[in-house]
C-alpha cells in the first residue's frame, strides 16, 4: 500500500487509506462469459489487483481503458484483454478514482477538444469534403482506414446507451454464433439491443447489432445464423461505410455526438445498401454457414414467414421490416432453399438451452433500459 505523501491528496482525509484504494468490483476477465466478483484495489505502485472467490489477477494501470457509463457503473477494458470488462460503482473512493483512467463522453479527442469546438471542426470538414463523398461513395467507402471506422462505430454504439442486453449465458451463445459465421481472426463484436424492431445493422468498424425485435421472431438459432453471417457480411465486404456516404454523406457521421438516440436508430435502420451488396452479403452468409454445417432452412423459413406477412413474391422488393433495398424475402427464401444439400442431416448450431438464453437476454438483464420512441 503506498504512502500517504505518494499519492494524490484530493480523497478525504477522515477516510481511512486502504478504504481509500479499494473498492467493490465485478468483472470479466476476457476468457469466458463467467462474471466474477470481488475488489479492485490499487497496488501503489502503479497496478492494480482483482481478487475474488473465483478469480484473481493484476494488471499495469496502463493497460486500463475507460469503455462507458451504465446506470451508476463504470465500465472499464484491458487493451491488452479486448474482451475483459471491469464493472464499477461510480461512487469511487476519491484516492482510487484518482488512479483510474479520465471518464470519456465522446472519445479522447472529442474530450479534449471540447463538444461543440470538436462539432464545429468536424462540420466545416464535412461541409469541404461533402461533394467527393456523396459522388465516390462505391470506391470512397472501402478506403476510409478501419480506425476512423472503428471510432465512428464506437460513437455510434454509445447513442444506444444501456440498451444493450447482456447475460452471461446469452453473452456466450451469441459469440458462439458469431464464431460460426465469421472466420476471420479478429471476429466482429456482436450485440442484442433492447428494441422491438424486426431488424439487424451492421455498424462501422467490424460491430453488429441485432434488434430483440428480429431474435424474438426468430424459431431457430439457425435463423438468427442466416441473419447475423449477412450482416458480418456486410461488414467483411466493407459495404457500410459505401451504404453511409452513399445514404447520409457525412451528417450520420455526427450521430455518435446526438444523444437523441431515436435519429441515429432510425437513421440506421433505413440505411440502404445496393441490390448487388445485399445479395452480395446473403452469398457470404451462405458460404460461412456450408463451412460451418449450418442448416440454410431456418433462414428460408424465417424469409419465407417475412414474404407471407408482407403479402411479397419474388419480384416485390421489400416494403417493412427488414431494410427497404433488400432484394425481396421470397427471393432470399429460394436462394437459401436452393442452398441446401439434399439428404443432409445439420447439428444444430446451439442447444436448446443456448437459444433460450439468446432468447431471453433483454429479459433477463436487469440493468438494460428499455427503448422509448418518445
Amino acid at each position: 500500500m503506498a504512502k500517504a505523501s505518494s499519492t494524490p491528496s484530493t480523497w478525504a482525509r477522515s477516510e481511512p487509506m486502504e478504504d481509500a484504494f479499494q473498492t467493490e468490483a465485478q468483472w470479466y476477465d476476457g476468457t469466458n462469459a463467467l462474471r466474477h466478483e470481488g475488489k479492485l484495489t490499487w497496488d501503489g505502485h502503479g497496478g492494480f489487483r482483482l481478487a475474488g472467490p473465483t478469480s484473481e489477477q493484476a494488471f499495469a494501470t496502463e493497460d486500463l481503458r475507460y469503455a462507458e457509463t451504465r446506470r451508476g457503473k463504470l465500465v472499464y477494458r484491458r487493451e491488452s484483454i479486448p474482451d475483459f470488462r471491469l464493472i464499477l460503482p461510480d461512487d469511487l473512493p476519491a484516492g482510487l478514482a484518482a488512479q483510474l483512467p479520465r471518464k470519456s463522453e465522446y472519445g479522447a479527442w472529442v474530450d479534449k477538444l471540447g463538444l461543440g469546438r470538436a462539432a464545429a471542426i468536424f462540420g466545416a470538414a464535412s461541409a469541404a469534403a461533402v461533394a467527393l463523398f456523396l459522388t465516390a461513395p462505391a470506391w470512397l467507402g472501402p478506403r476510409i482506414p478501419e480506425s476512423w471506422e472503428r471510432n465512428i462505430g464506437h460513437a455510434m454504439i454509445g447513442d444506444f446507451g444501456g440498451r444493450l442486453c447482456e447475460t452471461p449465458a446469452g453473452t456466450a451463445a451469441l459469440d458462439k454464433l458469431v464464431a460460426k459465421v465469421d472466420p476471420g481472426k479478429v471476429k466482429v463484436r456482436a450485440g442484442v439491443a433492447n428494441m422491438g424492431m424486426i431488424n439487424a445493422v451492421a455498424l462501422p468498424g467490424g460491430q453488429v447489432l441485432l434488434f430483440d425485435g428480429l431474435v424474438q421472431q426468430a424459431e431457430s438459432p439457425e435463423e438468427l445464423a442466416g441473419v447475423l453471417g449477412h450482416e458480418v457480411g456486410h461488414v467483411r465486404e466493407r459495404h457500410v461505410m459505401t451504404a453511409l456516404l452513399r445514404q447520409f454523406g457525412l451528417s450520420i457521421l455526427l450521430a455518435g455526438t446526438d444523444s437523441r438516440v431515436t435519429n441515429s436508430v432510425f437513421g440506421l435502420a433505413s440505411m440502404g445498401y445496393s441490390r448487388e451488396a445485399e445479395r452480395e452479403a446473403d452469398d457470404y452468409a451462405r458460404a460461412r454457414m456450408a463451412e460451418s454445417d449450418i442448416s440454410p432452412l431456418g433462414a428460408a423459413g424465417f424469409f419465407d414467414r417475412l414474404a407471407k406477412e408482407t403479402g411479397e413474391d419474388e419480384d416485390t422488393p421489400a416494403l417493412v421490416g427488414w431494410i427497404a433495398s433488400h432484394p425481396s424475402s421470397a427471393e432470399r427464401a429460394k436462394a437459401y432453399r436452393s442452398s441446401a444439400r439434399k439428404g443432409k442431416t445439420y447439428p444444430p448450431v446451439l442447444t436448446e438451452e443456448e437459444f433460450a438464453a439468446l432468447k431471453s437476454m433483454c429479459e433477463d438483464d436487469p440493468d438494460v433500459e428499455e427503448f422509448d420512441l418518445f
